[in-house]
């Protein structure tokens, strides 16, 4: 397994709900400033923890919980989809999600640009499935040493993150570095 990739073997961490005060959605909501966004992509979705927490703080239509971990897609499928058929599980792979262009209000990763191997082709993905007018947001780990996370030498630092978005055609780019362990960056397309 890549020592940067997350373990899906310990998928139960990405339910803790202390996970949401880390990243509160409504915090990230209040940075976005979207109004009825209809559909939501997740790159990197795990077990679908946040995609339920942003599908009811936006009260958008549906989202599409992608995930290269056949493990996480199995356990949105069985755990996830029968009580929330707004969230679709996709299978997607490291740098291409099969979804059409335009179709998102609203691509998201949490935790998950400190995994990639190679940021702007996703970075070029997000912005292919964003409609005109729409926007990414993406929150990690701070690159600092603290207890939780991965290790600080894996971690991106949020300038480069935000030099990544801006070549990658987005604007409005804006960080965030208020919350204690993860920074936030929102662009638009």
């Amino acid at each position: 397994m890549n020592e940067k990739k997350f373990d899906p073997k310990k998928l139960q961490k990405l339910n803790h709900p202390e996970r949401l005060k880390d990243i509160p959605p409504d915090y990230i909501c209040g940075k976005l400033h979207m109004e009825n966004p209809e559909v939501l992509v997740e790159i990197g979705a795990g077990t679908a923890f946040f995609s339920k927490a942003f599908l009811a703080e936006l009260k958008a239509g549906k989202i599409y919980a992608c995930d290269v971990s056949e493990a996480m897609l199995n356990w949105m499928k069985d755990n996830i989809s029968p009580g929330h058929p707004d969230i679709i599980p996709v299978r997607s792979e490291e740098n291409a999600v099969p979804l059409d262009d335009e179709i998102a209000d609203l691509v998201f990763m949490i935790n998950l640009h400190h995994e990639l191997d190679s940021p702007s082709v996703i970075l070029a993905e997000s912005y292919r499935m964003i409609k005109p007018g729409g926007k990414i947001f993406i929150a990690d780990w701070k690159k600092e040493d603290m207890p939780q996370g991965p290790p600080p030498e894996i971690r991106c630092s949020p300038e480069e993150v935000r030099e990544q978005v801006i070549k990658a055609g987005f604007h409005n780019v804006h960080l965030y570095n208020e919350l204690q362990k993860h920074f936030l960056l929102v662009g638009q397309k």
